[in-house]
């Protein structure tokens, strides 16, 4: 709001600086502010801080939202960087409380989601290069790890996509039984399994292996088939079967156990 002050018998108006913080971007002529220009003239002319300022709506005591905005995008280094940020870390930032970090996080997850294909269209996976490039769409970037599962039917349509398990970055071990009975659920005859590594290497563990070794021997009798296990890590991905290491456990399951051997009966010492 302006300040009145009165010099030598005449008023002058004046608007202080400190006024101005205080009162926030509302005391902008309505030209100048984020809303209202984004309404004018589109998103597409605003800059990063003033996107994220109309998401945040109000900035803290002494900072305006645009403000606020430059400094948690520094302190994040990037858009991206900002959408990597978990929620309790989002919490932790000086002007960010639970509404602001809440309309953030809403807002970054629903960017995620206007990435992948559209649900209805129900896209074909015709391949291992297009499976790995829908799972990064759907896996890069979170701060947890997540294990999806993309359920397929004999024409490798999708039919659905599921997050089976999430957990912390020292691993999930999704459970056999729920990836099974969500095939037969919604009567897959294939489907590809994914997660994602947060830290950044696309590699697989121990751990990795033997799930998806598991896995290949649930699906056997079932007459379900394990088109591939992808990771995510990062910008780069592995694939089970493109390394050929799916097949050589697919022989290994249909490999015959090894005969017992006949335990001769120990002999007394004489």
């Amino acid at each position: 709001m302006a300040e009145r002050l009165t010099v030598g018998g005449h008023t002058n108006w004046h608007l202080t600086r400190s006024k101005r913080k205080s009162a926030g971007i509302v005391s902008w002529p309505e030209a100048e502010r984020p809303r209202e220009r984004l309404l004018r003239i589109g998103p597409q002319a605003l800059g990063n801080a003033e996107l994220v300022a109309i998401l945040l709506r109000v900035g803290t005591k002494g900072t305006n939202a645009i403000e606020l905005a430059r400094q948690l995008l520094q302190q994040c280094g990037s858009l991206r960087g900002m959408a990597e940020m978990p929620v309790s870390s989002l919490l932790s930032i000086k002007g960010l409380k639970g509404a602001k970090a809440a309309q953030l996080a809403a807002a970054i997850e629903l960017a995620r989601r206007i990435a992948l294909p559209d649900k209805r269209t129900r896209p074909i996976i015709k391949g291992t290069l297009q499976a790995a490039r829908y799972l990064q769409e759907r896996l890069r970037g979170l701060p947890d790890e997540h294990f999806r599962v993309l359920y397929l039917n004999r024409q490798n349509r999708l039919l659905d996509d599921a997050l089976i398990a999430q957990g912390t970055v020292d691993g999930v071990r999704p459970p056999i039984r729920t990836i099974i009975n969500r095939a037969l659920q919604v009567n897959a005859s294939r489907f590809i399994a994914g997660h994602n590594h947060p830290s950044g290497a696309a590699g697989p563990s121990e751990s990795d292996r033997l799930l998806t070794r598991d896995l290949v021997a649930a699906c056997r009798p079932l007459g379900l088939k394990l088109l591939d296990h992808v990771i995510v890590g990062g910008d780069n991905t592995y694939s089970f079967a493109d390394t050929g290491l799916l097949a050589e456990m697919e022989l290994e399951c249909l490999a015959p156990e090894p005969p017992m051997r006949r335990r001769e009966p120990m002999k007394e010492k004489t």
